[in-house]
């Protein structure tokens, strides 16, 4: 864990190895970063990209109980099977899994301040019989954490997200009062703990249509959104809304607020990525660590080409790493 005087640690897991993600890494030595990175990985992943492998191969092991010898360390983690760029191998999920299990760890004794996850291939994990929806529920299962929340960074606009990775058949049912109030609550608390906005404004979004048009096009937002912000307005929570979405992220609107609540996965992130694909940061939300993410996939097609855009990787490293305090223990 840093003191006031040091540098963050901020621990790396560079996901699937046959994806983008240890290539990603290679644009890290020699950058001015406002954290000490400690990448997870099997060395032999890191040195792939041609005109990199010197480099890569000199950045020192990682030692825990030593000081910085730089500001890119690697702390190896041994693949299950050789690795080719672009095909996947179910023999190595487990070893994907180890890396988010290690970084976790570390982060809950205080060994690092914060992870930030390169992409995972979902379907490989669960072709090797290991079933995994994602980081967000992987992760929240490994904290203990009840109710995570995904948000996204980018363009100016952070958009949280009320459900996740549901069908859209299964989303109004899921908008209870009870979720929503936890979902508010939890973004409320992390804006403040992880982005030090002191009075934060959300804009809650309706769910249907102009946000039910007075109960003609969905009930939803009289029976549960409406009450539910009111009684949270009560208590202190300054939300704005349930405003309909097609004009919620209108730029005088987005700019009177710190972050927008979606009600579900492409209700919001379209716009975002729109808005800041390459630049933006999946942050989950409601655990008790920080943990940032880039917003894109695994992109065989790029592996080992060297083309891979590391912008999203940067800008996770930077929320991960400030203004982000060190957990005391």
């Amino acid at each position: 864990m840093s003191t006031p005087s040091q540098l963050p640690t901020v621990a790396l897991t560079t996901g699937e190895p046959a994806g983008i993600g240890p290539d990603l890494c290679a644009a890290l030595p020699g950058r001015r970063l406002n954290c000490r990175v400690v990448l997870l990985a099997d060395r032999s992943l890191l040195g792939r990209v041609r005109g990199e492998r010197r480099r890569m191969n000199a950045l020192p092991d990682y030692d825990p109980a030593a000081r910085a010898r730089g500001r890119v360390e690697v702390l190896h983690v041994p693949l299950a099977a050789a690795c080719r760029a672009g095909r996947l191998d179910p023999a190595n999920a487990r070893y994907v899994l180890s890396l988010l299990d290690r970084a976790v760890d570390g982060c809950l004794a205080g060994e690092f301040d914060a992870m930030v996850t390169a992409p995972a291939h979902k379907g490989v994990i669960n072709d090797a019989g290991v079933p995994f929806t994602g980081h967000t529920e992987y992760l929240a299962a490994r904290c203990g954490a009840s109710l995570p929340v995904m948000m996204l960074v980018g363009g100016g606009l952070r958009v949280a997200l009320a459900t996740t990775h549901l069908p859209l058949a299964g989303v109004p049912a899921a908008i209870t009062p009870r979720r929503l109030e936890s979902v508010l609550r939890i973004l409320d608390a992390d804006l403040r703990r992880i982005f030090a906005v002191r009075r934060p404004r959300i804009l809650v979004c309706g769910l249907n249509p102009h946000a039910g048009e007075g109960g003609h096009l969905g009930r939803e937002e009289i029976e549960v959104i409406e009450p539910t912000i009111a009684r949270l307005r009560r208590s202190g929570l300054g939300l704005v809304g349930p405003l309909p979405a097609d004009t919620a992220f209108l730029p005088e609107r987005t700019a009177a607020v710190d972050a927008v609540l979606a009600m579900y996965h492409d209700q919001g992130l379209p716009v975002l990525k729109r808005a800041a694909f390459g630049s933006a940061v999946n942050v989950t939300l409601g655990l008790p660590i920080v943990r940032t993410s880039v917003d894109h996939g695994t992109a065989l097609d790029l592996a080992g080409t060297g083309r891979a855009d590391p912008g999203s990787l940067l800008a996770a490293l930077r929320i991960a790493a400030g203004p982000v305090r060190p957990r005391q223990r």
